[in-house]
């Protein structure tokens, strides 16, 4: 088959102040035409590096000291260009980029400019690479737009970024990069900030538009599911270097480089034996110190299953305001979570799982008394004792928030980057005024030792960390004041596959060390399989399946959750997507649903116990037969 790319010994070079960084280091590869090419590996292993270098887009930096990216350009009469020898700004770099080499960039919020219309956005890379009129040109884009599977294309025109949801914004990424109809796509990481669901459709889209322009891909990432249910050949990396590459069959049925055998024993897999561990590149163990473990014991008489917390038709509306020539006025409300009740027993995990914009954070909020519902009850068990969480004031919702900690989702925004780990660990034990300047001293280290860190780096500042490192400070810092409840909000969703099975591990291993009881909010269902005893589904601010961990995956009965399951993708050839099950997007629409989980006017909705502590919401009136329907 034809190159339409060929990459040899390609050597990136960043000059630091400390001295120069091999960021990539002899790199070979090609790309055939109308096929898939994955990069693989974890953040720092060179992938993106390789993207801007076949771009032309590399920071100032970094330049190309050794190497060759030949292109085949039939704008050229059919020679090769070397991209590798092409000035950044020159104008055969530039008819090139964007023209017969387009990119999607990781975040689309970070790359589309917010002051500008989609449309507009769209229309300057073909005004750029294309001799056409205005109107022509606004037909050209409406008409990628709606290829791109918009809803509304001609209102899409006119909207900005910051209108649209993550899975649209990155659809308008697609269409800027497509509307010029180039012979390669550069897709770096274009589905790690997505759901599940939205990253099907997102890779579904790609697949269908490759196939309808007859473009080739270059894919990077570091999801081994995305891999191997798109590639055709694949290019591992580590350090800069290539550690293994071959078709994706050979990588996935005749691995041999033991970095790559170390990715995928690393990956979350719905068929994990009840205590198997993922392996981690890297292992770290959780190891708790006297002072952590003293923590007040619970009463003994007190009954094991007796729920921690227990939440009861939990309402929250919030109000939309729309502007107006003096001073704003009150839109439409929405309700973000709609009669939400659950309880989390004793020493388990609960999964909390949906989409972006189902209502999960706005719950963990509530439970947290960071923000205050419009209805509904929240009761906690402090050993023995039952309290009203929405009663609580003053010094007793202080109390109270130190027996319940939170985890974010972003390390890295969530830690002051003026204060050293010292300072973000002891923070917390100062604000609490606990021990003394000693014994605070000693439980940083405790903490630092727990969650697998030197504690030779407490001087250091959070950007001295990587994002793995990051994220076990955020949960050193959780675990200072010894909380009963840990609510980890999409806790590894930004991690690289090894980090994440590093993360997840420690998770497992302070759970049972220091008794927690987890709350783990996540859109990944693989991961929550992998650390909840239950999970709850939820969809439109309701939830509408709730079940045992493995009882949920062997018998899913809710379309939203069959769609959720559908929408994973697994690192297992056998396995590929079943991308039809998505209901064409409209999954989480529950307008759509089949009969009898869509409420008619008449039917009033409710959790139906179908036994062994499995729910589906669906009409009260509905027979056990008619939901195993």
């Amino acid at each position: 088959m034809a190159t339409l790319l060929r990459v040899r010994n390609l050597k990136v070079e960043i000059r630091v102040s400390d001295g120069v960084i091999k960021a990539v280091d002899g790199v070979s590869f090609r790309i055939p035409e109308g096929k898939t090419v994955a990069i693989v590996g974890e953040s720092g292993s060179g992938k993106s590096v390789c993207a801007q270098a076949i771009m032309g887009i590399l920071p100032s930096v970094a330049a190309i000291s050794e190497g060759e990216i030949l292109f085949y350009d039939p704008e050229k009469r059919g020679a090769f260009v070397d991209i590798a020898r092409l000035p950044a700004q020159s104008p055969e770099m530039r008819a090139i980029r964007g023209g017969r080499i387009s990119i999607i960039f990781q975040e689309p919020m970070t790359a589309l400019s917010p002051v500008h219309t989609v449309g507009d956005q769209i229309g300057e890379a073909l005004h750029l690479h294309r001799q056409v009129t205005g109107r022509a040109g606004r037909e050209l884009v409406i008409d990628m737009l709606r290829m791109v599977g918009f809803p509304d294309p001609v209102k899409a025109y006119k909207t900005y970024p910051f209108e649209l949801s993550g899975g649209l914004r990155q659809r308008a990424m697609i269409s800027m990069a497509l509307v010029c109809r180039p012979a390669l796509l550069v897709a770096d990481e274009p589905t790690t900030a997505l759901d599940v669901t939205i990253q099907g459709q997102i890779l579904k889209l790609i697949q269908d538009l490759q196939k309808e322009l007859g473009m080739a891909v270059l894919m990077i990432t570091h999801d081994l599911g995305v891999v191997a249910n798109m590639a055709d050949e694949v290019v591992v990396m580590y350090h800069g270097r290539v550690m293994e590459r071959g078709t994706v069959e050979d990588i996935f049925t005749n691995a041999s480089h033991p970095y790559l055998l170390a990715l995928l024993r690393a990956v979350p897999r719905f068929n994990l034996e009840p205590n198997e561990r993922l392996v981690p590149i890297r292992e770290i163990r959780a190891e708790a110190g006297s002072l952590l473990k003293a923590k007040e014991p619970w009463p003994a008489h007190l009954e094991r299953r007796r729920p921690l917390l227990r939440v009861e038709h939990l309402t929250k509306r919030y109000q939309e305001r729309k502007a107006r020539l003096f001073g704003g006025g009150k839109g439409q409300g929405f309700l973000a979570v709609d009669d939400v009740s659950f309880d989390i027993r004793r020493g388990e995990c609960l999964g909390l799982v949906g989409e972006s914009g189902c209502g999960k954070t706005t719950t963990s909020k509530m439970i947290m008394r960071a923000i205050s519902p419009d209805e509904g009850a929240i009761t906690f068990n402090d050993r023995g004792k039952d309290v009203d969480v929405l009663a609580l004031k003053d010094d007793d919702l202080f109390a109270y928030r130190r027996k319940v900690q939170f985890v974010f989702q972003d390390p890295f925004s969530s830690l002051n980057p003026r204060m050293t780990v010292s300072d973000i660990l002891t923070e917390p034990l100062l604000i609490h005024q606990i021990g003394t300047q000693a014994e605070r001293f000693e439980r940083v280290r405790e903490l630092m030792t727990l969650v697998g860190l030197d504690v030779r780096h407490l001087r250091r500042y959070p950007h001295s960390f990587s994002g793995g490192q990051r994220q076990r400070i955020g949960i050193a810092r959780a675990l200072a004041l010894q909380p009963d409840l840990l609510i980890c909000d999409e806790p590894v969703s930004a991690l690289d596959v090894s980090i994440q099975a590093q993360v997840l591990n420690l998770l497992k291993d302070l759970q049972s060390e220091l008794s927690l009881t987890y709350l783990f909010i996540s859109h990944n269902l693989a991961v929550v399989y992998y650390l909840a005893d239950r999970i709850a589904v939820m969809c439109a601010g309701r939830l509408v399946e709730v079940a045992p961990a493995r009882k949920l995956f062997s018998d899913a009965v809710h379309p939203y959750t069959r769609a959720l399951l559908a929408a994973v993708p697994k690192p297992e050839l056998e396995s590929k997507l079943d991308l039809t099950a998505l209901m064409a997007g409209k999954a989480s629409i529950p307008s759509e649903w089949p009969r009898p989980y869509t409420v008619d006017g008449a039917t009033r909705l409710g959790l139906i116990d179908l036994g062994e502590g499995h729910f589906v919401r669906a009409a009260e009136q509905a027979d056990l037969r008619e939901l195993r329907a």
